[in-house]
């Protein structure tokens, strides 16, 4: 158990740049994590955009969600809205700024495998869905970008209940995964693999085991309102096993939550901070 005591020694440090701050709202606490995400924002807005930043979909969605007059440039007016099978237009003059996750420190990805995480870097893509999931609303809002003479653009939004989207098995699991620790140790797999930094080695990782019951001492704070999901061209089926990943928006930071469901139970399999 020696690794286990040097895990639980950075632990709730290695977690304390996690925290959930509102998402689409202008942000007024000293927080460290938003301070640096707002002051990055602010940068991206007043550059404009390299042409290169089409080429990726994360270069061209950090500029979007940041840059006012780039995310009214990018938007297909009258852009067409669905909502739980009903059909309008938003015109230009009725859009808001929408800043998305810019507002706090990190974000979220959900994957099935190590090869879907891989499209997050590959120039051919030319369809991405960013969904904003609403856990306590029950609710999901896509929206549907594609690639149109070089540019990515936004071409329609889609709201529905979580329970219409591939991934909700694991959505429902999740949102009281995230807020019910009681459950949180019940569902950890016995025993738990975690890799994570060397205390002693700020350049190497040291890997090991833990046990359900020693979770609690350094998991990782969970957002538990509103989470994200980027799909990048992925297909998503009834999987078995969900990479939950929340990625530092400026601080290089990335913790990865691997489960798989067993029977009718998600548990968590692994933990790589």
């Amino acid at each position: 158990m020696a690794i286990v005591a040097s895990v639980v020694a950075f632990g709730s440090v290695g977690c304390s740049d996690k925290k959930a701050t509102p998402i689409d709202s202008t942000a007024t606490t000293t927080d460290s994590g938003v301070v640096v995400a707002d002051t990055m924002e602010a940068i991206i807005s007043e550059t404009p955009m390299p042409k290169t930043a089409d080429e990726l979909f994360d270069d061209f969605f950090f500029n979007f969600a940041a840059n006012r007059k780039l995310q009214f440039q990018r938007i297909k007016f009258p852009l067409p809205v669905e909502s739980y099978g009903k059909m309008s237009t938003v015109s230009k003059s009725q859009w808001r700024m929408d800043h998305f996750f810019m507002h706090q420190d990190y974000y979220t990805l959900i994957f099935d495998n190590m090869r879907q995480m891989a499209l997050v870097k590959d120039t051919t893509v030319s369809h991405v869905v960013v969904e904003k999931i609403f856990l306590s609303r029950n609710r999901v809002k896509q929206y549907k970008f594609d690639r149109e003479g070089g540019k990515w653009m936004l071409t329609s939004i889609n709201s529905r209940a979580i329970a219409a989207n591939n991934n909700s098995s694991f959505l429902k699991f999740y949102r009281e995964f995230a807020t019910d620790s009681a459950f949180q140790v019940k569902s950890i797999n016995d025993p738990l693999k975690f890799t994570g930094p060397d205390p002693d080695d700020e350049f190497s990782t040291m890997s090991g085991f833990l046990a359900p019951e020693q979770w609690l001492s350094f998991a990782p704070e969970l957002p538990a309102d509103v989470i994200y999901n980027i799909l990048y061209g992925q297909k998503y089926a009834e999987s078995k096993r969900k990479i939950f990943v929340m990625r530092g928006i400026s601080n290089g930071m990335e913790t990865e939550l691997t489960f798989e469901r067993h029977g009718h139970r998600w548990l968590l399999m692994a933990l790589s901070m």
